[in-house]
């Protein structure tokens, strides 16, 4: 029992692991292949929903399939996925990678939540969360990993992104050749239409997959945006998401005594409420003072919310099984990927051309293309290409607002970003750079304000819930 426990917290290491590093080097893709946020929303997001393709696909298979092999699955998952990054060359192998290391993060989850339920089937909730320690702890590792390399020097986003290999490895090695036991829906003879019943024909069921979608926006979106939205500004926005993660991780440990203390309806209002002060806070940025107090009350707020969710469907609606365990981690990231990372994304880039379509932007585009004109003449033709590439896509923004009056909306950020990127020497250089950095900033943490709505709405539903639970008799 012990081995697979440690092994699945190992496991749930390497998802972790891979959140944290592909958040990490997101400010780096950006630069690097010159992507506007909503693409990198689309990455980020793939990091997310890919999970959600193999939890729908497998957790109803849990049963029939069994644990290990879904392990084994995830196993060659996380190391595929981990080659397709390293060797990408663009958007289209960037987003596919992401999206294979999802997918093994979902088969980890559709394999390790119903093995920790069957290990522990008297004490669900509080085991679930023990468990859970290592997705922020996992977070914790790997992202003090990617900064100490980013000290050392070492800021290669391709070694980074090898990180993920170390804890795949070790969980692999941990839990390949073990013997599972049987899901509870195996040892307790449910069937699997039983299971199909009980999640499928279950007001609740339904009713808890909404907030799940909202809990899993609010926790994840934010965190998936972290780093790259405070980088942006030049604070080391991964040391943030780090703090953020080291404060769940102690939080989840150390749930039993609040389980039992305020019942997991109680946790899930009180976390709605932190997670929403927490959130409205972070999206006012200011000094690194401030956003570290917002961080920790966003971190009290959102640290339960995963677990608890799961361990509520776990113990309320017992018969579910895998299938309702699965179904829950779906329907989570899949809205986050899909639709809160990119809408996120595109928020922030609305916000941020706010900041981009004054006089001064166009200004630093009409600098720019003078300047990258000259260097690409004086620069021979095999070394001059990303100075090419950047005259291309200012003269590109200038010819639009030549014709329609203003500057155009993203384009005009990745003319920028490509200025920033091209190896000019120019004064504009420093001029794009300090332009794009704070409105991206800016727009980042409105997008944070989006969420805040939400909360407010899963406050009034497990408020209801909880002044239910306590009318109940004892």
């Amino acid at each position: 029992m012990g081995r697979l426990f440690v092994g699945s917290c190992v496991a749930l290491v390497a998802t972790s692991v891979a959140f944290a590093i592909v958040g990490a080097v997101m400010f780096d893709l950006k630069g690097e292949f010159v992507l506007n946020n909503a693409q990198v929303g689309w990455i980020g997001g793939a990091a997310l929903w890919g999970f959600a393709v193999s939890q729908v696909v497998f957790a109803p298979l849990c049963d029939t399939l069994g644990m290990r092999f879904l392990v084994r699955m995830a196993f060659l998952g996380h190391l595929g996925g981990a080659a397709i990054l390293v060797f990408a060359t663009g958007f289209e192998t960037l987003f596919a990678g992401a999206l294979v290391i999802a997918m093994a993060n979902g088969l980890v989850e559709a394999a390790c939540n119903p093995l920790v339920a069957a290990l522990y089937p008297d004490n669900k909730t509080v085991k679930l969360n023990q468990f859970h320690v290592w997705f922020p702890g996992g977070i914790v590792l790997g992202g003090l990993a990617a900064y100490f390399l980013d000290g050392a020097g070492i800021t290669s986003w391709q070694v980074k992104i090898g990180l993920i290999v170390v804890p795949t490895v070790v969980y692999g090695a941990l839990l390949l050749r073990q013997r599972f036991p049987a899901t509870e829906g195996v040892s307790s003879g449910v069937s699997v239409s039983e299971m199909f019943r009980a999640t499928l024909q279950t007001p609740l069921m339904w009713l808890m997959l909404l907030c799940m979608a909202a809990t899993a926006s609010v926790e994840l979106g934010p965190n998936r945006w972290l780093p790259a939205v405070l980088e942006a500004s030049g604070m080391a926005g991964i040391l943030v998401l780090v703090y953020i993660s080291a404060i769940m991780a102690v939080m989840r440990y150390w749930a039993g005594p609040v389980v039992h203390r305020l019942s997991p309806t109680g946790i899930l209002l009180a976390s709605a409420v932190l997670s929403g002060a927490g959130l409205l806070w972070l999206s006012l940025g200011g000094a690194t003072a401030s956003v570290f107090a917002a961080a920790t009350v966003f971190a009290v707020g959102v640290c339960y919310f995963w677990p608890t969710m799961l361990g509520f469907v776990s113990e309320r609606i017992a018969k579910s099984g895998a299938l309702g365990l699965g179904l829950m981690g779906t329907v989570g990231m899949a809205v986050v990927g899909l639709v809160t990372s990119p809408l996120m994304g595109n928020i922030a880039d609305r916000a941020a051309h706010d900041d981009l379509a004054g006089d001064d932007g166009l200004a630093i585009l009409v600098e720019a293309r003078g300047a990258l004109e000259s260097e690409s003449l004086r620069t021979p033709a095999a070394e001059g290409d990303d100075l090419r590439a950047a005259l291309g896509l200012v003269t590109a923004v200038l010819e639009r607002h030549q014709a329609d009056g203003e500057l155009p909306p993203v384009e005009t950020a990745n003319a920028l970003r490509s200025v920033i990127e091209s190896g000019s020497t120019s004064a504009a250089v420093g001029r794009a750079q300090a332009a794009l950095g704070p409105a991206e900033n800016r727009g980042g943490l409105i997008s944070f304000r989006y969420l805040v709505p939400l909360c407010g709405v899963l406050a009034l539903v497990f408020g209801l819930l909880y002044v239910r639970d306590r009318r109940r008799p004892s």
